[in-house]
């Protein structure tokens, strides 16, 4: 490939850069995927996630009677993020997102259903689309597989890119190394950099996110900040480094996701002195650091079989199940006994929170969802809060061009993990598939806009 000229190089091989190659390659352009790590098939943050992309408007919606629209959708976001995203992208990304989540289906393969069990924090109604097992790893499973069908695709793995040289007008030659140091230059019409965010990069999260800074990483090891890096040296325009997906809830020690749909059906978290901490169904990225806060910076996850049983349509749970990860005990005494929880104060916490559930008494923490009150038999699981991914990057526009002094740099996109998202600053902007949609949503902009760059 030494010299190569192509039209497309997509540097990363998760969501947001299948995304981009197979929207080029729909186009008849010749696309060059190169991906810097051999763990990408398991260990992308894509691969990772629930499979969840939310899409306002979506066929599925009218199907199944569900009221919503990219304004809408718009609207929770500017209402999550106290109207700190970005709204070009905000706006690109909810406008797309109906005829993305279609496409995905009829042209990639990606067998979707619409979710309509519970509804994360933040949306205001049923509009995230998953795979039946809601894994990520089925969902890029089916993105590489389609990807490998294609003649006008080629993914080669593991190769880094690490330079991009420009003259101002376009394009002129993009640095590609493998682990032995061996490098090349190749000649591509447009670069799609994909490569996600620094969630992997303790020295960039310090700087950056420091209240995440002791958090357990549950994220890809090629977030790296490789798009940062090549972006600096083109002088690219940077926003919203502070922002993030945490977790509040990876099973410790076993480092598995533990679904908020566990606290959407009813579930509470309390912390190793038996109490609640807060209102749990604020979100799951922000609870991550009121965890930490937490003795140990650990807490449970309490849950009865009603929640066991709705849960296990994730596969992140049967998991947790196969592992083994989940304490049974017939009452909140014999379990605060197993757990290692003071009884009385546990008891007395999930009288509390019973109370609140039936509407007998106010939350003292102010929480009104309450889909059922807990009954036991009753289980736990053993969890810590967790940084996932990092939700700024390079400024892109509509196109996700990315921006150099707020115009774009012809020849130049960014995607998913490696551009600005649409969380606005720091955890609490977090919508459930926000990092999905910006992966596979910019993406498939980037892909689109490629056959149109002159």
């Amino acid at each position: 490939m030494s010299e190569a000229t192509f039209d497309v190089l997509v540097a990363g091989a998760g969501a947001a850069g299948m995304a981009a190659a197979l929207a080029a390659s729909d186009r008849g352009l010749e696309v060059v995927v190169v991906e810097a790590k051999e763990t990408y098939r398991l260990g992308s943050n894509t691969a990772m996630s629930t499979s969840m992309v939310p899409a306002g408007g979506s066929h599925w919606q009218r199907s199944a009677g569900v009221d919503d629209s990219p304004e809408r959708f718009y609207a929770d976001i500017m209402a999550k993020t106290k109207g700190a995203a970005d709204p070009v992208v905000a706006g690109a990304l909810t406008g797309v997102a109906p005829d993305l989540v279609t496409w995905m289906a009829d042209r990639v393969g990606v067998p979707l259903e619409l979710v309509t069990d519970f509804q994360y924090p933040g949306h205001s109604a049923d509009r995230c689309h998953a795979v039946p097992d809601r894994a990520g790893r089925t969902l890029h499973r089916h993105l590489l597989d389609e990807a490998a069908r294609r003649p006008e695709v080629t993914l080669i793995a593991p190769m880094r890119l690490t330079a991009v040289d420009h003259d101002g007008s376009q394009v002129v030659s993009a640095r590609l190394e493998t682990p032995d140091g061996s490098s090349e230059e190749v000649v591509p019409r447009i670069v799609v950099l994909a490569t996600n965010g620094f969630g992997a990069r303790p020295d960039l999260v310090g700087r950056y996110i420091p209240e995440i800074k002791s958090a357990l990483y549950h994220g890809g090891d090629g977030s790296s900040g490789d798009a940062l890096a090549i972006g600096a040296s083109l002088g690219a325009d940077v926003g919203y480094l502070d922002a993030y997906q945490g977790h509040g809830s990876v099973a410790s020690p076993h480092g598995i996701l533990v679904t908020w749909a566990t606290v959407m059906h009813g579930a509470v978290l309390v912390n190793t002195v038996g109490k609640r901490f807060g209102d749990e169904t604020v979100g799951y990225s922000e609870y991550a650091v009121p965890v930490l806060k937490q003795p140990g910076g650990m807490a449970w996850v309490v849950l009865d079989d009603r929640i066991d049983r709705a849960c296990r349509v994730f596969k992140d749970y049967q998991d947790l199940v196969e592992a083994n990860a989940i304490r049974w005990s017939a009452n909140a005494a014999e379990l605060a006994g197993v757990i290692g929880l003071p009884a009385a104060e546990f008891e007395a916490t999930l009288a509390t929170a019973r109370a609140a559930a039936t509407g007998d008494s106010g939350d003292p923490f102010g929480r009104t969802f309450w889909e059922e009150p807990l009954r036991s038999p009753l289980g736990s699981i053993k969890v810590t809060g967790a940084l996932f991914h990092t939700q700024g990057g390079l400024c892109v526009d509509e196109h996700a061009r990315v921006l150099r002094n707020g115009s774009p740099i012809p020849g130049l996109c960014a995607a998913g993990g490696a551009a600005v998202g649409i969380s606005g600053h720091g955890a609490a902007g977090y919508l459930a598939g926000n990092g999905l949609l910006s992966a596979l949503g910019l993406g498939y902009l980037a892909g689109r806009h490629a056959a149109n760059e002159d």
